[in-house]
C-alpha cells in the first residue's frame, strides 16, 4: 500500500435525485480517495432472476474513475433478494425460534446449498462484468459475515457428520461430552437429537466452534470465486465486526476472527464507538489490537466507521479528527466511513452519514475536509506503520462458548466480554500497548509479559505451552477460571486451575460469589487502598510454600485465603489472580508482575484521558501519537525531541506539549 486511504462507502441506488457528479466534487473537496460499493444492492442488481441491471454500478465506477477515487467492489451476498425468498423460502435461515421471515438483513443459511448456487451466480456475474475496470483497488467478500444463530437443517447435518468423522464411536463422544447426564446419552447417530435445546455444555459448545467454521469456509469460498477474476495486484478483504453493545465491544462470539481471515489479503474492520463525552478510544484501540494482529501486524482496513452515526454520536468538534488518527495509531492504513450520505427513508434513516439529509456542507464534514487534507500530506510520514509491541493478551473464542454456558450469579452478558474488556481496558487506560493473539507459538518470545484472562476451556497442549513460555523467562498474568475444563468443557479431575497450578504455585477447590468483598495488599509494592472490591467470582486460593501471597481476601470467614498470588517458574513468574478485580488494581497488579523490565508497549507514565501510542514508519523513525480523551486540555510530556507533523513545529525533549480538549499531536523521531 502506497498510501493512506481515505473513503466511503457510497450507495447512488439509494439516492432520490441525480447526485453524483454533486458528490464527487464534495469528494473531492474532502480528501476521499477511496469508495466502496455494490454490497448491499443484490435486488438492485439483479431484479428478477438472470435479469441484471448494471446501471449504477457502471456509473459510480466510470465517475469515480474520472475523478481520480479508487473503488472497492463488495459481494452482494448478505442482504438477499425478495424473488429468492419467495421462490425458495428454505434459504431463510433457521435459528432456535423457528424460520426466519424475509425482511431483515442477514438472514439467509450460508450453508444451504441451494443459496450457495445463488450467491455464486450473483458473484460471478458481477466479477465478469467489473474485473477489468481500472476504478478498481480490491474486494470487499460479503459483509460482517456470522452464522446468524444458524441452527437449520445443513448446518446441524454437516455437525454430526464432522463428530463422525472426528470420533467415529459414539461410545467416545458420549465419554467425552458427559452424555450420560440426565440421560442425554446417543446410541444411534440417526437418533443424534436437535442442538439447539441441549443442556450439555460441551455439545453446545462444539456446535457453536462448527458454525463459526462455517463462517471460515464461506469467506474462504467466495474468495476463491473472487480470486478466479481479481487482478494479482487487487486485495480480497472482509469487514469483520465485534460484540454488539450499541457499539463495537469484544471478541465476535459468532466468528473465529484468526481463522476466517486466513482467505484474506488485507484484514478489514468495522468499529464503531460511543462519542461526545463518552469518547474514550478504548474500542478503537481493541479492535484495531484484533485487527492488526489477523495477519501478523500487517496494516488493516477499517472499513467502517461513524461520522455523525446515530443521534447520540454526533461528534463534538475535534472528536472526528481525534477518531481519525486514533485508527492510523492502531494500525490502519484506511478510515472509511459509512456512509457518504445519510438515508431518506427505510430501516437506517437516522443513522447518518458524513453529509446529512439536506446533502449540504456541515461542521463534521468540514471537519473531515481537514482530516482527508491531512492523510495526503503526512501520508509519507503514517504509511505502513508498525507497532512493536511486547505485552499481549490472549482471547480464545472457545473459553468465551464455554464461560459463557456457566455465567456466575446472575449475570446475563457476555461475561467473558466484560471479563476481557476489564483486563484490556485496564491496560489502555495506564497506556500499556498490546497485541491480541490467540495462541502461544513459536513467536510468543518476542512479548515480555502476556495476559491471560478467563481460559475457561483450553486444551492440555495450550496449557503446556504457556508453561513453557514463562519457563523460557516470560511472565504471564493469568484470571481466575483459567485451565478449568478441557477442550470438551469437561472439569479437569487435578486440583485447580488445572495445568497452570505448575507454572502458577497454587491451587484452590472451592470458589463462591463475593458480596461486599475487597482486598487487601500483602506487598508493600502494591497500593489497593482504592477501587478494591472483588467482582464476579471469587476462588478460595491456597498458594504453595514457595509461592507469594500478593493479595487476601479481606472478610471475616475467607479471610485466610489468598486473592491473588505470584509464583517463581523456571526463568520467569506467573501471577495468578482468584476473582475479578477493579481496573487500578489490574495495573497495580501488572506493574509488579512486570517490575524491573523495560517495555516498549509502556509508552508513558501519564493514564487515561492522555493516550500515547507509538509505532514505527517505514522509514525507520518513531511515530509518538498523543491523544487527548477529555473535553479538558491537557500536558503531555515529549521524552525525546522530535518534530510535530502537525505543524513542522520542532519539540525539544523534554518539552511540554498542549493538547486542547479532544485533541491531538503527533511527533516524528
Amino acid at each position: 500500500m502506497s498510501k493512506l486511504y481515505y473513503g466511503v462507502a457510497y450507495y447512488d441506488e439509494y439516492m432520490p435525485e441525480e447526485r453524483l457528479e454533486k458528490d464527487i466534487a464534495l469528494m473531492l473537496e474532502t480528501g476521499i480517495n477511496v469508495v466502496r460499493i455494490a454490497e448491499s444492492t443484490w435486488s438492485t442488481l439483479e431484479p428478477k432472476e438472470g435479469e441484471y441491471h448494471f446501471h449504477h454500478i457502471d456509473r459510480v465506477l466510470n465517475a469515480m474513475h474520472k475523478a481520480g477515487i479508487a473503488v472497492i467492489i463488495g459481494t452482494p451476498t448478505y442482504a438477499i433478494p425478495a424473488w429468492l425468498a419467495a421462490k425458495h423460502p428454505e434459504v431463510m435461515v433457521t435459528t432456535a425460534e423457528g424460520q426466519q421471515k424475509y425482511g431483515p438483513r442477514q438472514i439467509m443459511d450460508i450453508v444451504s446449498p441451494v443459496f450457495r448456487r445463488y450467491a455464486e451466480k450473483i458473484i460471478r456475474v458481477l466479477m465478469a462484468h467489473v474485473q477489468h475496470h481500472p476504478a478498481i483497488i480490491g474486494y470487499q467478500l460479503d459483509n460482517e459475515t456470522k452464522h446468524y444463530d444458524n441452527t437449520g437443517r445443513y448446518m446441524q447435518e454437516g455437525f454430526v457428520g464432522h463428530l463422525k468423522e472426528k470420533y467415529g464411536s459414539l461410545a467416545a463422544l458420549n465419554q467425552d461430552f458427559g452424555l450420560d447426564y440426565w440421560s442425554n446419552r446417543i446410541d444411534r447417530w440417526e437418533d443424534f437429537p436437535p442442538v439447539e435445546n441441549t443442556i450439555n455444555a460441551s455439545l453446545a459448545c462444539a456446535f457453536s466452534h462448527y458454525q463459526r467454521q462455517q463462517v471460515t469456509e464461506y469467506l474462504a469460498w467466495q474468495a476463491e470465486i473472487v480470486r478466479e477474476y481479481a487482478k494479482p495486484q487487487q486485495f480480497v478483504t472482509h469487514n469483520f465486526d465485534f460484540e454488539w453493545r450499541g457499539y463495537s465491544f469484544g471478541v465476535q462470539p459468532r466468528v473465529d476472527h484468526f481463522a476466517a481471515a486466513k482467505c484474506l489479503n488485507v484484514a478489514g474492520v468495522d468499529i464503531y464507538h460511543p462519542s461526545q463525552d463518552h469518547l474514550t478510544g478504548r474500542e478503537i484501540a481493541f479492535g484495531g489490537a484484533v485487527t492488526r494482529s489477523l495477519k501478523d501486524g500487517q496494516n488493516y482496513f477499517v472499513l467502517e466507521t461513524q461520522a455523525q452515526g446515530f443521534p447520540q454520536w454526533t461528534p463534538y468538534p475535534g472528536q472526528l479528527r481525534l477518531q481519525a488518527f486514533s485508527h492510523l495509531a492502531a494500525g490502519a492504513a484506511m478510515v472509511s466511513y459509512w456512509h457518504w450520505h445519510s438515508i431518506h427513508n427505510s430501516f437506517e434513516t437516522y443513522w447518518k452519514g458524513l453529509l446529512s439529509h439536506d446533502f449540504s456542507r456541515n461542521p463534521t464534514w468540514q471537519e473531515a475536509t481537514t482530516i482527508g487534507a491531512d492523510f495526503a500530506r503526512l501520508s509519507p510520514h503514517l504509511e505502513n506503520l508498525r507497532a512493536e509491541h511486547d505485552v499481549a493478551l490472549l482471547v480464545s473464542n472457545e473459553a468465551m462458548d464455554a464461560l459463557n454456558q456457566f455465567k456466575p450469579g446472575t449475570a446475563q452478558t457476555n461475561v467473558y466480554n466484560d471479563i476481557v474488556r476489564r483486563f484490556y481496558d485496564a491496560l489502555y487506560d495506564h497506556n500499556i500497548a498490546v497485541d491480541i493473539i490467540n495462541d502461544i507459538g513459536e513467536n510468543a518470545s518476542r512479548y515480555k509479559a502476556i495476559v491471560i484472562p478467563a481460559l475457561y476451556a483450553v486444551d492440555d497442549a495450550l496449557l503446556a505451552r504457556i508453561n513453557r513460555y514463562i519457563a523460557d523467562g516470560g511472565r504471564a498474568l493469568i484470571g481466575f477460571k483459567s485451565g478449568f475444563s478441557d477442550e470438551n468443557v469437561k472439569v479437569r479431575r487435578d486440583a485447580q486451575p488445572g495445568g497452570l497450578s505448575e507454572s502458577c504455585g497454587v491451587s484452590y477447590s472451592q470458589f463462591t460469589l463475593p458480596e461486599n468483598v475487597e482486598v487487601v495488599a500483602c506487598s508493600p509494592a502494591i497500593d489497593c487502598a482504592q477501587d478494591n472490591r472483588a467482582e464476579l467470582w471469587m476462588e478460595l486460593l491456597t498458594p504453595a510454600p514457595q509461592t507469594r501471597t500478593l493479595l487476601r481476601y479481606q472478610h471475616p470467614v475467607w479471610g485466610n485465603h489468598a486473592a491473588a498470588t505470584e509464583a517463581d517458574f523456571g526463568k520467569g513468574q506467573a501471577m495468578y489472580v482468584g476473582f475479578l478485580p477493579q481496573n487500578r488494581v489490574i495495573t497495580q497488579l501488572f506493574d509488579h508482575l512486570t517490575r524491573g523490565l523495560t517495555l516498549r508497549s509502556r509508552t508513558t507514565d501519564a493514564h487515561f484521558p492522555l493516550i500515547i501510542r507509538e509505532m514505527t514508519n517505514r522509514q525507520g523513525k518513531t511515530i509518538a501519537f498523543m491523544f487527548n480523551y477529555s473535553g479538558q486540555a491537557q500536558n503531555a510530556v515529549c521524552d525525546r525531541g522530535g518534530v510535530s507533523l502537525i505543524n513542522a513545529a520542532t519539540v525539544a525533549s523534554g518539552a511540554t506539549v498542549q493538547l486542547a480538549p479532544w485533541g491531538f499531536a503527533i511527533i516524528e523521531r
